[in-house]
């Protein structure tokens, strides 16, 4: 082994928890995730914006849920025996539940393979995207879940 090999750096890495929103497949930096649960009864809050599904008791705490698509411009949430709610933890916004259709698997990329999204002021879904992963010969949209979830809460 010569002295090149021995100074490269590991590949820096980040897992992500990979869900279906639709067709696509988005993936959420795991250091966000609290909990996953399974959908329960959401009580809804009057005169909220419309992607603000309500709040859910979640062990004695109360936590807003929003769902995603309706803030992606993408149809209404159809609920099925897959769906689930993410508890995210995020360090402005604090906890939030996120409605997604399915949770596939946990990926870990490494940083070399996750290509930036050139922000695209036309089009408003691309401000969610923080980057694309290319993961098993497939693309996974990373969330920039700021970006989603900042005039929610």
């Amino acid at each position: 082994m010569n002295e090149i090999e021995e100074l490269r750096p590991v590949a820096e890495t980040t897992q992500f928890i990979v869900i279906k929103l639709g067709d696509e497949q988005y993936g959420i930096d795991i250091k966000y995730i609290d909990n996953i649960v399974r959908m329960q009864h959401i009580t809804r809050v009057p005169k909220v914006d419309d992607y603000l599904k309500g709040v859910i008791n979640l062990r004695g705490e109360v936590i807003p849920v929003m769902s995603i698509r309706i803030k992606m411009g993408l149809e209404r949430d159809v609920e099925t025996k897959s769906s689930r709610i993410i508890i995210l933890k995020l360090e402005q916004q604090g906890t939030i539940g996120v409605i997604v259709d399915e949770v596939r698997e946990v990926v870990t990329l490494e940083n070399d393979r996750i290509e930036k999204v050139a922000y695209d002021s036309k089009d408003e879904n691309s401000n969610f995207l923080s980057g694309v992963g290319k993961s098993d010969g497939g693309l996974i949209s990373l969330l920039d879940l700021n970006a989603v979830v900042l005039e929610s809460v």
